[in-house]
């Protein structure tokens, strides 16, 4: 494979992002060609010179390597999935190679990995005429195919597929491809790394050169330290504008086109694309608020029980909500968005809203749980809805398509305020107190919880108060009764049943079902499941130490029950069986 012809292939690709140096920079080629080497799954560098991958592939290809290396389709918003599961992989592993289906699920129990036994299948396999190699762009082109099929015949178009993809693998790509399709790519290459790795390549090789580049290291020279120190500098304007524009589609061509010191201009926060949201740290007291924020003035808000919702007002007038983790929700909440034109004001043509969804008994007047919250689908209708969902703790991070991140939040909080009305049960203002007074942040605190509330949301209000995109910052912290020293209930439950593991816990258990004993009935009622640690709740540590050996059933003592409550439903959605369960 010669750079100068500009493709790259899969294998090529898959072994560079598993090799030693991927840490270092993951996306670059070596300037000599390249010889693959199947006995160490690596490139053997004639030269020592690297030349970065950004520079010679077009924008297309880039595209499809960043999002293979992060095992996606697109942008999270989109919501584009594959819909593949484990059996149609087996079904097209076995139809591929000519294997019986039970051979390839106990193999596949046996290993941990599909991946790994779609490999060995292959290798065993013979061919009279070797299909043309698979390239980067060509697979994620199948994959999008792939996610696009719907309708009565699209599982067995989707194997059609994979079996095409799979008879023209070589070495390891079998291997990545069924890792791909199942959603575990296992390489060890989170998103942070990719930003680093092409912040790095367009630093130390500047775009827009002609081949072969004139400037191969734009670092050499500088000491160590000051490579370092430049680089990240760059890296950090990357991060901060991706975290603003979270579309690689949008964000790459900026990058090779104008370099990293023009990405701020060009991709700026937009309504309709959602960003990262600012997260708080737990805080195990109101003395520990008290000295953090000694010299800071701050505000006390309610902590609602509910979900996330990034509130999108766009131009034309339509409104769009986002999940926590970028995904499309506005099917979920359609009377959250027939009230955003009640409650805004004329002024505002376009905003982004930080909220939180929250579930509301209208007759009551009161918040329901979370819980309740979880029950409703992914897509309702409003005469199907029989409890509503209210917006509260609402911030303002972006109005008339002007970015408010950088301003404090008593600037956001006003602007707020002048541009959205409150309606009760419908929308909002989070319930605060702006006070340093420690008897009367213990008093909030308490009166949130009888209100039906977590806790309470500790904000700064002008020192360090912009909103830090996708941080889990030390400017908001928040004050739940679950975290407080000495108080939270904690339950012990019996251990009476087990699950596989795959991956890196194979041959070992990847997580137990955990009951409690019904005194009544005289049985174990399963609550959950859960994998060890349960969780990383302050204060919480729960490891084979809490085991009870003397016990029939194994015991796992001082859980914290709010963390039992937090997975019950995931758990509750999925008891319908599990082929990986051992049950005792």
């Amino acid at each position: 494979m010669w750079l100068s012809q500009r493709k790259l292939r899969l294998s090529a690709l898959q072994s560079f992002v598993t090799a030693e140096k991927a840490v270092l920079v993951t996306l670059v080629l070596p300037f000599q060609p390249c010889i693959w080497t199947e006995v160490s799954n690596v490139y053997e560098i004639s030269d020592s010179s690297f030349i970065n991958l950004s520079v010679f592939l077009p924008v297309d290809d880039l595209l499809c390597c960043v999002y293979l290396c992060l095992n996606q389709l697109g942008p999270a918003y989109l919501g584009m999935e594959l819909g593949v599961g484990e059996t149609v992989l087996m079904k097209a592993v076995a139809q591929a190679t000519g294997r019986q289906l039970d051979k390839i699920k106990a193999e596949a129990q046996e290993k941990g990995d599909l991946g790994l036994v779609a490999e060995s299948s292959r290798s065993n396999q013979r061919m009279m005429f070797q299909p043309a190699s698979l390239t980067a762009l060509s697979v994620f082109k199948k994959l999008k195919e792939i996610a696009a099929m719907s309708g009565n015949s699209a599982m067995n178009k989707k194997i059609d597929i994979i079996k095409g993809l799979f008879v023209a693998c070589r070495f390891s790509e079998a291997r990545y491809i069924v890792r791909s399709l199942a959603g575990k790519l296992r390489i060890g290459l989170a998103e942070l790394s990719v930003l680093s790795a092409l912040s790095q390549a367009v630093c130390l090789t500047p775009p827009g050169q002609d081949f072969p580049p004139a400037v191969i290291d734009a670092g050499k020279g500088m000491s160590a330290d000051s490579k370092r120190a430049w680089i990240e500098e760059k890296t950090l304007v990357l991060k901060q504008t991706y975290c603003e524009m979270p579309n690689y589609d949008v964000l790459i061509p900026v990058l090779l086109k104008e370099g990293i010191d023009e990405l701020p201009k060009h991709c700026k926060l937009t309504p309709g694309v959602p960003l990262r949201p600012m997260l708080a740290h737990p805080t195990k007291g109101v003395g520990e608020v008290m000295k953090k924020f000694d010299e800071a003035a701050f505000t006390c808000e309610y902590k609602y029980d509910g979900e996330r919702a990034q509130i999108h007002i766009l131009e034309s007038g339509e409104v769009r909500v986002f999940s926590r983790n970028q995904e499309d929700n506005t099917t979920k909440y359609p009377d959250i968005i027939s009230r955003i034109p009640k409650v805004k004001k004329e002024s505002v043509v376009s905003c982004v809203l930080d909220s939180e969804a929250v579930a509301w008994d209208r007759e009551k007047k009161q918040i329901q749980p979370f819980q309740v919250l979880t029950t409703r689908k992914r897509k309702v209708r409003i005469p199907e809805i029989c409890w509503q969902c209210i917006a509260r703790n609402a911030l303002v991070v972006c109005v008339s398509e002007q970015s408010l991140v950088k301003q404090p939040l008593s600037r956001r909080r006003a602007l707020l305020h002048e541009s959205f009305s409150e309606v009760e049960g419908e929308f909002v203002f989070a319930k605060s107190i702006d006070s340093d007074n420690t008897d009367a942040i213990a008093e909030f605190l308490e009166q949130s919880v009888k209100d039906s509330c977590e806790g309470l949301m500790v904000k700064t209000l002008e020192k360090d108060a912009t909103y830090e995109i996708a941080k889990r910052s030390h400017n908001w912290l928040k004050l739940k009764k679950d975290y407080l020293d000495g108080v939270g209930d904690t339950v012990d439950l019996c251990v009476i049943g087990a699950y596989l593991g795959k991956g890196k816990r194979t041959g070992t258990y990847g997580g137990f079902l955990l009951a409690c004993y019904d005194e009544e009935n005289e049985e174990f009622q399963s609550v959950c499941k859960v994998t060890l640690p349960l969780c990383h709740s302050p204060g919480c540590c729960v490891t084979s130490e809490h085991m009870d050996k003397g016990s029939k059933f194994p015991v796992i003592r001082h859980i914290p029950v709010m963390a039992v409550f937090g997975i019950w439903c995931l758990y509750d959605t999925e008891k319908s069986g599990n082929s990986n369960s051992l049950f005792t």
